[in-house]
């Protein structure tokens, strides 16, 4: 099995608890940062088509800087909202786990397992 990656907020409480998860079950995953090192938008497209996911699914539209920027505009392209995403990592719901060619967000934490 390959080394997950879980991109993690230590602020966020259900990125802790998967963190968690994954290192009671003997995983040592390779723990991103994502605020202070956001994915490149290859790095994103590549992580939403293993969640197979469309980039507003994968928004935190309660964050301010969501309606700061008008990102609920449905006439924004898909690159667009992952510029966005990727000046404003903020916006990246979390945690995701990443493992192989699948992703999942940990929200449940215990949802990540599906993957692992």
């Amino acid at each position: 099995m390959p080394r997950p990656t879980i991109y993690h907020n230590p602020r966020c409480s259900k990125s802790r608890a998967t963190l968690a998860l994954l290192e009671e079950r003997g995983l040592d995953p390779l723990i991103v940062d994502y605020l202070k090192a956001p994915p490149s938008a290859a790095e994103l497209q590549d992580i939403l088509k293993k969640l197979k996911m469309a980039p507003r699914d994968l928004m935190r539209k309660g964050e301010t800087v969501y309606k700061e920027l008008g990102l609920a505009d449905e006439g924004l392209t898909d690159e667009k909202l992952i510029r966005a995403m990727t000046e404003n990592p903020i916006l990246i719901e979390r945690p995701i786990v990443v493992s192989g060619a699948k992703a999942k967000i940990g929200r449940p934490p215990e949802s990540v397992l599906d993957i692992l």
